[in-house]
């Protein structure tokens, strides 16, 4: 570089920075402006009369559970590990072997198709063919989570150290550059990362309970519907506890042992007929107009109709939630990370708020939106306190350990002063990244909270599989997939403008 080229480069550092900082400033204030036009039009109704009263029948019943009346207790514990176990075993494995890949374009497109799709909209369709099996329990976590594991695995494997893969010959054979220069790099992240995933595994395989498979799901949601509060805190209790002790249990040395019982109590056999499966794909998703012999005229009518009357109002109710979600998840996270940041508090108050963040973070959107249901009646508003607190509680997490790598000058202030001129300041372009990365999740957690009743796309969705009508069921969850894969672009796209990397795994 020659000295005028040296002295331009120096020269454009700061307006660089400056042009970036811009950037994400800019962003942060039309994505707050997107949120603050979403909850204008969102329905934020409270409909019940006594809410209150309600949620202390609900105290009374955590603060004396009842452990012992819930039937087959232990049995839908098991369940809900054997689908977990089997299912992020069988999404390892094709997740890797996609990764091994991950440079094919088709290879992307499809981990991003079936990753869009959402656990519970993969265990609606496969009811249709498996029934209350332990296939559809396996396969509706499996399937997805292929998806994310390629995503995570492939990028894992992007970002490591090119070097010793380079210094092998150029003879090698590429299945043993990447086994032996390769793999080795990225080994411990890949074994952290599946030990999240089987987390979130047994989160989804409760949650799949809510449409008849037998898992802490099903009888959490008769609990609570029937305000049998004291039975379903025990269920709840009991789904922390496995989470919790996550850590002592799963061991590398037992992963065999638990892969095999879980196998053993709940062996994946597909015990459907063959004529039904393929009924269900060659007659029962075909859209009706064709399935009677119309032409395009006909299926274009059929089109225009689902689109006025569900596409669109699904579509426009789903991104109006999940815009208003993302705006409070940012606001809960700027005031719940100082609650476990090193540079705010002492080690009591960090503890307790460690334990509050977990036991937010750790309950499922699902079961939040399910609870506040109860208590508030059906609108949107369940559903955004439900993913703002989840995501909110996952970002604040995250931001405050990022703060972790803060120094701080000697002469800097304390208290609040410290929290906006000093941290806030500095956290924020990494606080937007890990919003910006979670938004594709929380537009399809927003999706799937229609099963409840909340006008999102998973109502129609839920509404068309009561009805039989596939043809429908398949073109909403096209839509879905759709909102998904169009979010996430825009993510994407944004993070990279921004210059805002905050990591993988999330």
């Amino acid at each position: 570089m020659s000295p005028g080229e040296h002295g331009q480069a120096s020269g454009a550092r700061y307006p660089v920075i400056n042009t970036t900082a811009s950037r994400w400033r800019r962003a942060s204030f039309w994505l707050a402006v997107a949120g603050l036009i979403a909850l204008a039009f969102a329905d934020l109704e409270i409909a019940r009369s006594s809410p209150g009263s309600e949620l202390l029948r609900m105290g009374q019943g955590f603060l004396a559970p009842d452990f012992f009346s819930t039937d087959n207790l232990w049995r839908a514990l098991a369940n809900t590990l054997a689908f977990a176990w089997q299912g992020t075993a069988l999404a390892a494995l094709f997740g890797f072997l996609m990764a091994m890949v991950w440079h094919q374009r088709w290879v992307r497109s499809f981990a991003a198709s079936i990753r869009a799709v959402h656990e519970l909209f993969w265990g609606l369709l496969l009811l249709q063919v498996a029934g209350l099996s332990t296939v559809t329990g396996v396969l509706a976590i499996a399937i997805p989570y292929a998806g994310i594991f390629a995503k995570v695995f492939g990028e894992f494997l992007e970002e490591a150290d090119a070097a010793p893969a380079s210094a092998l010959p150029a003879s090698g054979q590429r299945l043993s550059v990447f086994f032996y220069a390769r793999l080795p790099l990225v080994w411990q992240a890949f074994k952290a990362y599946g030990g999240y995933r089987l987390e979130c595994a047994i989160r989804a395989s409760a949650i799949l309970g809510f449409i008849g498979l037998p898992t802490l799901g099903f009888h959490l949601e008769t609990a609570f519907r029937e305000g049998s509060y004291d039975q379903g805190a025990a269920l709840l209790y009991l789904f922390f506890a496995i989470i919790f002790t996550l850590r002592w249990w799963l061991r590398p040395a037992l992963i065999p042992v638990y892969l095999l019982a879980a196998i053993a109590w709940a062996p994946p056999l597909f015990t459907g007929r063959l004529d039904t499966l393929v009924r269900f794909v060659t007659v029962d998703l075909v859209p009706m107009p064709l399935r009677q012999g119309g032409g395009l005229t006909e299926l274009w009518q059929w089109f225009a109709m689902l689109w006025q009357q569900q596409l669109w109002p699904g579509l426009w109710q789903t991104l109006v939630l999940g815009l208003g979600a993302l705006l409070l998840t940012g606001l809960l996270s700027l005031l719940l990370f100082p609650l476990i940041s090193p540079l705010f508090g002492n080690r009591v108050s960090r503890t307790a708020g460690h334990g509050l963040l977990v036991v937010m973070r750790t309950t499922p959107e699902f079961f939040l939106a399910f609870f506040f249901l109860i208590l508030l009646g059906p609108s949107m508003l369940p559903g955004i306190l439900a993913l703002a607190l989840h995501t909110g509680a996952i970002v604040a997490h995250l931001t405050g350990r990022f703060s972790e790598s803060l120094t701080l000058r000697a002469d800097a202030p304390t208290g609040l002063k410290r929290y906006a001129w000093e941290v806030l300041p500095r956290v924020t372009p990494n606080l937007l990244a890990f919003l910006l990365y979670r938004w594709e999740v929380i537009m399809r957690e927003t999706a799937v909270l229609g099963i409840l009743g909340i006008h999102t796309l998973g109502f129609y969705i839920d509404s068309s599989v009561a009805e039989f009508r596939f043809d429908r069921t398949l073109l909403l969850i096209l839509a879905t997939v759709m909102l998904n894969l169009a979010v996430d672009a825009l993510s994407r796209g944004l993070r990279k403008r921004l210059r805002l990397k905050p990591g993988l795994g999330l």
